[in-house]
């Protein structure tokens, strides 16, 4: 078995590369949202100048609310899709550190519970009812924190189901 000092040198290592590949993978979710950016704001630049030379255009004041009301649908649409790249893009980046958290919470929880082991193990003679009690107490905290990523993913299935709905609502209303 390593000595201490090097079980925290290959701790610290292990952190250090999660922290590294967490913070590339954040970039990356932004260097994605600067990405959808420039692009929606190339495209809604362009297409203002386009309207508005069609509104421009126009002969009487029907034919300019006939093209005015024409533009709200194809606005609504493309807010919607706005939308939903934009969650897409954070929940995927979310989704990606949600699953380095658990698997070094999986990791930590194996770790406290093989060093609680052996150390119950050594336990003097008739400290068995302390032993149990430790050990049910260890067991309820492992299924709180299953339970608690359990909501957390439902939260997040809540939430992009809700997104979706309104999205939809919103180009319908429109």
């Amino acid at each position: 078995m390593k000595n201490a000092a090097e079980q925290f040198t290959a701790t610290q290592q292990a952190n250090l590369d999660v922290f590294a590949g967490l913070s590339q993978k954040a970039f990356a979710g932004f260097e994605k949202l600067v990405e959808l950016n420039l692009a929606a704001g190339k495209a809604l630049m362009a297409e203002s100048l386009a309207n508005l030379q069609a509104l421009g255009g126009a002969k009487d004041p029907q034919a300019f609310v006939k093209l005015q009301s024409g533009l709200a649908q194809p606005l609504a649409e493309k807010s919607a899709a706005y939308s939903r790249h934009v969650y897409e893009i954070v929940s995927g980046t979310g989704a990606e550190f949600t699953k380095a958290f658990e698997s070094k919470a999986a990791e930590s929880q194996k770790a406290v519970t093989t060093f609680v082991e052996s150390s119950l193990k050594n336990a003097p003679a008739g400290s068995e009812a302390a032993v149990a009690l430790f050990k049910s107490t260890l067991e309820a905290s492992n299924t709180a924190m299953e339970s608690a990523q359990k909501a957390a993913k439902q939260a997040a299935q809540a939430v992009e189901s809700n997104l979706n709905a309104v999205s939809a609502a919103a180009v319908k209303a429109a």
